[in-house]
């Protein structure tokens, strides 16, 4: 109806119908995970019931992860479309409702897959929640960069869809069913074989591409190096979380029975997983002066330690996570709607080029720098209480992987602060030329509005002030932190699932988590962010810390293999793709 109206409704209507349909979305879903509760809520579309156990329907399950997700992508959508009102220039009367009519569609798969309780129907939300996302990317058609970057996001995406529809294929042929429960009802008498472990590996690889999960993460920060703005706040804001929530809950339903993987052989291998994409997300992430890249490569550190958390297989791993996504989806959307008015108002997004030009823009420097230390971990946000549920599920089996929590946080969050004292306090000496052939500046891009002097529109100020004051809510509000501690431990149900989606009842034995602040977070969220702070000092006024030997041998064989590994060439990514396919068949089959 937009696209469409979009040639005869004036662009006012336009955003108005948007406004209020992605308002409506939230007003549901929030309704929704109110009356859910600690239950699920289960609805089989069409009437089509089980009869004596066996069903042919498509059934939606609800629980309060589900729907907190859900309702997470909503109230991002509902952000991002405000933002949008006067964020691009007046497009031609033909195209004025495309952008949000795709925005709109890009929900719909992101609710749909996060409430499918049906397998095949989780892969056709996947993708359409993918097709949409692919024509957002490259929405500037008349620049060959945006084409360019969402056919590298959908060839690889696509690769990993095939790879799952593969193992969707496989798990039918082995049950007959496609529903989680049902699939995992019938696999309770069977034990894990290879049949079994290579259908898993295939069906999250899928997943995994979408969630940015190292070598799978390639296509992430080319695609938001192109993207509008508006639409990195999405993809880095729940997309790529929905990639691990899809792993998540297939593994609880179907394979967390005795008939499914060893959990301590899956927490090994995510575990590993994870802190290879934390390190080298952060590692990426301090070296990009590309504003937008940078930030693409903080989601990508993040997701590691989400990922992390996640591979835990426990509900205070699951609860920390769940924390630590929603927090961290207002500070990125923030710190991406900040980037956006950079490039709104001076054309470029490069860190070096951008030296001191943001003095004029005191309330956006503020954000931008709050956003940053949000990133790091500062107490009270919610990112820093999700950190600290986290690390501490993670330091109780592997003690040293607090250290990673912290160092991640540092280097992601240093970055952003390094790049808002240089910006918008034009601190420290302009930053030197030099290029290695590796590095992606930012400079040089054009403006998605027609009139770089007009002042800061209202709403792409508003909108970010208000997702930071989101987080910071998180982390104080001791309800939602409560809420989620139920939630967890529902969500890591796997009998309580399986019997609401055939119509019974089933009370949570296992002991609620604990999720709340402790001294021991308080002090390694301050240390975290004090050492963001020293890493952005050290590298705006040129400091030689008293490893500086070490940085630079680290730089030589570490940092610019890894710059060169980037290369922007898809050929490599889907051999990357390939790799990461294989190692985790043998890993999971070993």
């Amino acid at each position: 109806m937009l696209a469409i109206g979009g040639r005869w409704l004036p662009r006012v209507a336009i955003d108005a119908l948007a406004t209020a349909w992605a308002a409506l979305e939230v007003a549901g879903l929030a309704v929704l995970w109110q009356r859910t509760g600690d239950g699920h809520s289960v609805s089989w579309l069409g009437g089509w019931y089980p009869v004596r156990g066996e069903s042919v329907g498509i059934v939606l399950v609800g629980d309060r992860i589900g729907i907190g997700l859900a309702l997470l992508a909503g109230a991002l959508v509902l952000a991002v479309v405000v933002y949008s009102w006067r964020y691009f220039d007046e497009p031609p009367l033909q195209h004025a409702g495309t952008f949000p009519a795709l925005i709109l569609l890009f929900e719909a798969g992101m609710c749909g897959f996060a409430l499918t309780g049906d397998l095949f129907d989780a892969f056709v939300f996947f993708e359409l929640m993918g097709a949409a996302a692919y024509a957002l990317t490259g929405y500037r058609i008349e620049d060959p960069r945006p084409v360019q970057g969402a056919l590298i996001f959908g060839v690889v995406n696509s690769l990993g869809a095939y790879c799952t529809l593969l193992g969707i294929g496989l798990l039918y042929a082995r049950t007959g069913e496609l529903g989680l429960a049902q699939i995992g009802l019938k696999l309770a008498g069977h034990h894990a074989d290879s049949l079994l472990t290579a259908a898993f590996v295939l069906v999250i690889t899928g997943l995994l591409v979408k969630a940015a999960v190292v070598p799978f993460h390639f296509w992430l920060p080319d695609a938001h190096a192109v993207a509008p703005s508006p639409v990195c706040m999405l993809l880095s804001g729940v997309m790529v979380e929905l990639g691990l929530y899809g792993t998540l809950r297939i593994y609880w339903v179907v394979l967390s029975g005795p008939h499914g993987i060893a959990p301590p052989h899956l927490r090994a291998t995510f575990v590993a997983a994870g802190v290879l994409t934390a390190l080298v997300g952060a590692v990426m992430c301090w070296q990009q002066r590309h504003l937008k890249r940078m930030l693409a490569f903080s989601t990508v550190g993040h997701v590691g330690l989400f990922l992390i958390g996640m591979a835990l297989l426990t509900p205070e791993g699951v609860a920390g996570v769940a924390l630590y996504v929603a927090a961290h989806a207002g500070v990125k959307a923030a710190l991406f709607a900040t980037a956006g008015v950079l490039l709104d108002r001076h054309g470029s997004v490069d860190e070096h080029g951008l030296y001191g030009r943001g003095r004029d823009l005191p309330l956006v420097g503020a954000l931008f720098g709050l956003g940053g230390l949000a990133l790091a971990g500062l107490p009270p946000f919610g990112t820093a209480l999700g950190k600290a549920v986290t690390e501490h599920a993670a330091g109780e089996r592997f003690p040293w992987l607090p250290v990673v929590f912290v160092l991640v946080s540092a280097a992601t969050g240093g970055a952003v602060l390094r790049a808002c004292a240089r910006i918008f306090a034009g601190v420290g000496p302009r930053p030197r030329e030099h290029d290695d052939g590796t590095e992606t500046t930012g400079s040089g891009e054009a403006p998605e509005i027609r009139d770089p002097q007009r002042p800061v529109p209202i709403p792409m100020l508003a909108v970010p002030a208000a997702l930071l004051c989101a987080s910071l809510a998180a982390g104080l509000l001791p309800g939602f932190g409560s809420a989620l501690a139920h939630a967890a431990r529902q969500f890591t149900d796997r009998t309580a699932y399986t019997a609401a989606v055939f119509g019974h009842a089933v009370t949570p034995s296992a002991p609620l988590p604990e999720v709340g602040w402790s001294v021991e977070g308080v002090l390694l969220s301050l240390a975290s962010t004090a050492l963001a702070a020293l890493f952005a000092a050290a590298a705006v006024w040129g400091i030689g810390l008293p490893w500086h030997g070490v940085g630079r041998a680290v730089r030589q064989r570490v940092v610019l293999p890894l710059r060169r590994l980037h290369s922007g060439h898809l050929g490599d990514y889907v051999t990357w793709l390939v790799v990461g396919v294989a190692v985790l068949l043998v890993v999971m089959a070993a």
